[in-house]
């Protein structure tokens, strides 16, 4: 980059910082009213004065995730009489590194994934969280470790803190399906991954398929594959091995990762699983696979996917009718638990002020997640985060997932270098399903390729 080149996305950085936003945001329901935990609220609002300060935050949300997140910042505003400036970027895993880099850091900074923010830590642009905030992990959230290993990192000394408050959380873990079409023939929602073979198999004998299945995305064609084997490595391994693959501490081609992406193709490489067979899930588009499941008669029965992917669903599909959910099973034979894998936002505290620290604080609070849980779409592991809170059923049985799991793991490739996670391992995953290498190939040139970029 030349300096030029440099001083202008620098300037823009900081603008960026310095756009005008809606401080206050609005107060979506008034003190009191709905199932929110307002002792919470009160309880921090008498601890807390910042009257006329301004809190900067910079984050990745914008439009309608921006808005939603405003809503839960006016309350903070209100009870401390500080204003929030916020600012949401596209771009911001550059903007928060130019930030860094010309000593401009917001006082907070909401990352859309804990990785960025292992390394921002690292260079010592994090601020750690108060003593006892893994304590707090653990009371207060379920699995709650696993949610402190996520936001723990070493700092520019070495030492190991946890550094942030986990705020915002989908869930992958689930298998959505046609509720019509078990009613008719009598299948029973598969509480193991044995049942779910079974079921997959008495599906076929029935004369329909199974799954819907499609990785097609453009330049990220693949990424839906790599969801499927992070799921299977915390089925088939314990959690520790999950860390070590996912950090390199192993090699992407050790057996017991080979075998999880054996056990992806067990469902993945048999045509009379997938609607389109093999060929058609190489280049279905993932926006496009769940359709079938609402055809008549249907395409597929089943559909792997996030709890975002309602979002693609066809216009007029009600949720419990049309289509409903399950959690992605685990092995009974292997004893290791509920574990679910999903994504999560992390909010850290950049600037060491007062303010920064009460404002982890008050996202602590149940009434904090129940405020963004109430907008839809946001999950919480938060234990004392009231239920009713959620926008509506679908959401209140995605957030009973999250808080019956035993342990939750970040997506691997999303924490993995952009070279591995975001292209060898797509790339390798559709060369697997569509029969051009073997389990163990995929795995040798994802291997080769992280070691050809240390």
């Amino acid at each position: 980059m030349t300096n030029l080149a440099r001083k202008t996305a620098i300037a823009g950085a900081l603008a960026a910082l310095c756009l005008p936003t809606q401080s206050a945001g609005q107060l979506l329901h008034q003190p009191g009213d709905g199932p929110f935990n307002w002792d919470a609220y009160d309880s921090f609002a008498a601890a807390n004065d910042f009257s006329g300060q301004t809190l900067t935050v910079l984050g990745a949300s914008t439009g309608v995730d921006k808005t939603r997140l405003e809503h839960v910042f006016a309350y903070f505003a209100e009870a401390t009489g500080a204003e929030v400036a916020y600012s949401g970027s596209d771009s911001f895993e550059q903007d928060i590194v130019i930030a860094l880099q010309a000593g401009s850091l917001p006082d907070v900074g909401m990352f859309p994934q804990p990785g960025l923010a292992m390394d921002i830590a690292a260079r010592g642009g994090l601020s750690p969280m108060a003593d006892g905030t893994r304590d707090w992990y653990e009371t207060n959230f379920a699995a709650g470790a696993s949610w402190a290993d996520l936001a723990s990192f070493p700092g520019p000394d070495g030492d190991t803190r946890v550094y942030g408050t986990i705020f915002g959380t989908d869930v992958k873990s689930l298998v959505w399906y046609a509720p019509e079409v078990f009613e008719e023939l009598g299948y029973a929602v598969p509480e193991t991954m044995e049942e779910l073979k079974a079921l997959t198999d008495r599906i076929v004998a029935d004369g329909l398929v199974p799954f819907c299945l499609g990785l097609g995305a453009g330049a990220a064609t693949g990424w839906p594959a790599t969801d499927w084997v992070e799921d299977f490595m915390l089925r088939t391994q314990p959690l520790e091995v999950y860390d070590q693959w996912v950090n390199h501490e192993i090699p992407f081609d050790d057996p017991r990762v080979v075998a999880a992406i054996a056990e992806f193709g067990h469902f993945a490489r048999n045509d009379a699983y997938l609607d389109g067979g093999v060929s058609g899930a190489t280049t279905i588009d993932f926006r496009d696979s769940p359709n079938g499941l609402f055809e008549f008669p249907p395409r597929c029965v089943m559909h792997k996917q996030a709890s975002f992917i309602p979002n693609f669903f066809p216009a007029g599909v009600e949720m419990g009718v049309d289509v409903d959910f399950f959690y992605f099973p685990a092995y009974a034979e292997k004893d290791l638990g509920r574990p679910v894998l999903g994504s999560g936002g992390l909010a850290t505290v950049m600037a060491d002020k007062p303010i920064a620290h009460a404002f982890m604080e008050y996202l602590q609070t149940p009434f904090a997640h129940e405020i963004f849980m109430s907008q839809g779409q946001i999950l919480t592991p938060h234990l004392g985060a009231n239920p009713d809170a959620y926008a509506n059923d679908t959401q209140r049985k995605l957030g009973e997932i999250l808080t019956s799991a035993t342990s939750f793991r970040f997506d691997g490739s999303d924490l993995m270098p952009g070279e591995i996670g975001t292209d060898a391992f797509w790339s390798a995953m559709v060369d697997y399903v569509s029969g051009a290498a073997s389990a163990a190939e995929a795995a040798a040139a994802i291997e080769a390729r992280w070691n050809e970029i240390r």
